[in-house]
């Protein structure tokens, strides 16, 4: 099993904002364990967690939205790229 979390470092008073976005974009799948915002440390960090049987099953995560599902999400996260400032992905393997 594998654990990947994608991290996304917002700017100033967007964190909230992207992670409900993220929240209500992905809900239902199954592969989403959690979206988190920072209470100490860096400031203004959104981490979405999630969990694949393997790294062939994550990208097929990605395949299995239908074209509708895919065109609905993008719709819903048009300008998201404007709330943060950079990002980052650890792929972990799960012992």
């Amino acid at each position: 099993m594998i654990i990947v979390q994608d991290t996304f470092v917002c700017k100033p008073g967007n964190a909230s904002k992207l992670a409900k976005l993220f929240k209500e974009v992905m809900d239902g799948r199954p592969e989403v364990v959690n979206i988190m915002s920072d209470m100490t440390g860096s400031f203004n960090r959104v981490v979405v967690v999630t969990r694949h049987d393997s790294l062939t099953a994550y990208e097929k995560s990605w395949d299995s939205m239908s074209q509708e599902e895919s065109q609905k999400m993008q719709e819903k996260m048009k300008g998201y790229t404007e709330m943060y400032q950079s990002g980052s992905r650890e792929i972990f393997q799960v012992w």
